[in-house]
């Protein structure tokens, strides 16, 4: 069976995106691959497919419950019954009657620290793992914007189960990243399918402000122009909730708030809401959006300035996957880069913790334990901990700054980050709305919102009740 006849068989599909058809053949073939497509692309067609194709389980990792979650609904909905995602939605006996009958499936989504418990591992050994799936790989390396030292143990994992075939994807990764990680995972023999992060069709904009007070005024008349749908993205909880009740307040458009803190129902209706185009704009953390099965999203905005180049691309690459044009906005306001200095200070590990007596190290949040547990198992000693702490504070350090620099270039926004990530700029014959610094113009993006101009339930009523329909 050709390819192209599978994908419209099992997945709908006629045709391919590119690099997708690269990467399932590397697979077919027996080869590992480290795939960076970016994002939009249809990461998730490339194991599937695959998978369908292969005789045995598909034991996918991925960092968050909400994402796994969606993309188990998501292939549910397509038919496929032999899915599941063991994780802590599940409770405790319907994670000991799935794991009973894990032999039933052939899609198993698994976070990190699930993988390694000793159970979920002992029923896996009896499987036949025909592909072992790592998502959101950038969570691996130390050098990562969103590193999790959970998965620095995928390594361990791979030797143990006798090295799968493996399946490495990300959306964004520098080329010390992308080492680092095949480092990490041992995986010293990956086909590298490497496409650009460049999303051609998304315009790239930068709004500055002298205060905070003018950046809310300005978000709100964005909001208020900008063809729907939307995600604005804030790197506070609270000021997300304050926001979307603005929003709501200020404009007629239909709003809702996402973050972590949510209770997960609340998160998935929300999903579901937004992909359905019951909601114009979602006011959210950098939780949302993985996942998201939203062709139409006309623009992204961020109203705080990213950590990194990284985790910016990952997230304005979620507007215009139907290949439209869409627009991509970064709000600044004097000082806003000591929100994220702040946020690093406290993701980072203090050092001091490395003297915290045995007994005392329970008390830490998880996170701070499990950093603690995997410096502990890395034999390193405690000024080589330090040393490597401090790399990683300096190298924050450096990300944000390119973020700013990034927000202050006069020269070509798009080409600024096609440099970051080690490749040529574009041809802007070939792309004449690129960037404000380029000449693209915001009002290209304004556009009549039908919600906008929709009467209230109660005034077609009374036009109804005295006029007639």
């Amino acid at each position: 069976m050709r390819l192209e006849e599978a994908l419209k068989k099992y997945l709908g599909y006629e045709t391919f995106r590119p690099g997708q058809k690269e990467v399932i053949e590397t697979a077919l073939a027996g080869k590992n691959s480290f795939v960076m497509l970016p994002t939009g692309t249809g990461k998730t067609v490339c194991y599937q497919l695959t998978g369908y194709l292969l005789e045995g389980a598909v034991v996918i990792i991925s960092p968050l419950l909400s994402l796994m979650q969606d993309q188990v609904e998501r292939m549910k909905a397509y038919g496929e019954k032999r899915v599941i995602a063991i994780n802590s939605f599940l409770a405790p006996q319907e994670k000991v009657a799935a794991l009973r009958r894990l032999d039933q499936y052939k899609f198993i989504f698994l976070s990190p620290e699930m993988l390694m418990n000793d159970t979920v591992k002992g029923r896996l050994k009896q499987l036949k793992i025909a592909l072992f799936v790592i998502d959101e790989a950038h969570c691996i390396s130390q050098w990562g914007h969103d590193f999790r030292p959970d998965y620095l143990a995928l390594g361990d994992f791979r030797a143990d189960f006798e090295y799968p075939l493996t399946m490495v994807l990300t959306a964004t990764a520098t080329e010390r990243v992308r080492q680092d990680i095949l480092l990490q995972l041992q995986l010293n023999d990956a086909e590298s399918i490497i496409y650009s992060v460049d999303r051609p069709n998304i315009a790239l904009f930068t709004r500055r402000y002298a205060t905070f007070k003018e950046k809310k005024a300005g978000l709100v008349e964005l909001v208020r122009e900008l063809k729907s749908p939307g995600i604005i993205y804030f790197s506070s909880k609270r000021l997300a909730e304050e926001f979307q009740q603005l929003i709501r307040s200020e404009t007629a458009l239909e709003s809702a708030y996402y973050h972590g803190d949510m209770q997960a129902e609340s998160r998935m209706m929300i999903q579901q809401q937004f992909s359905r185009g019951q909601l114009d704009v979602i006011c959210a953390t950098s939780a949302f959006g993985m996942g998201i099965d939203k062709a139409d999203i006309r623009y992204v905005i961020h109203f705080h300035l990213p950590g990194d180049l990284e985790a910016y691309v990952q997230e304005i690459g979620r507007a215009g996957r139907d290949g439209e044009k869409s627009a991509a906005i970064l709000l600044y306001a004097n000082g806003d880069e000591m929100l994220q200095r702040q946020l690093a200070d406290k993701d980072a590990l203090d050092p001091a913790l490395l003297e915290l007596p045995a007994e005392l190290v329970g008390s830490l949040p998880e996170t701070e334990q499990r950093m603690l547990a995997h410096y502990a198992e890395s034999g390193l000693s405690k000024g080589a901990i330090r040393k490597r702490l401090e790399e990683r504070r300096h190298w924050k350090q450096q990300n944000l700054a390119a973020m700013k620099g990034y927000l202050e270039t006069e020269g070509c926004l798009r080409a600024y980050i096609l440099r970051y990530f080690g490749e040529e700029a574009a041809d802007k014959e070939q792309q004449p709305d690129c960037c404000d610094r380029d000449g693209a113009e915001i009002t290209h993006y304004f556009g009549t919102n039908e919600r906008r101009n929709e009467q209230p339930d109660w005034v077609r009523y009374l036009d109804e009740l005295f006029v007639g329909p």
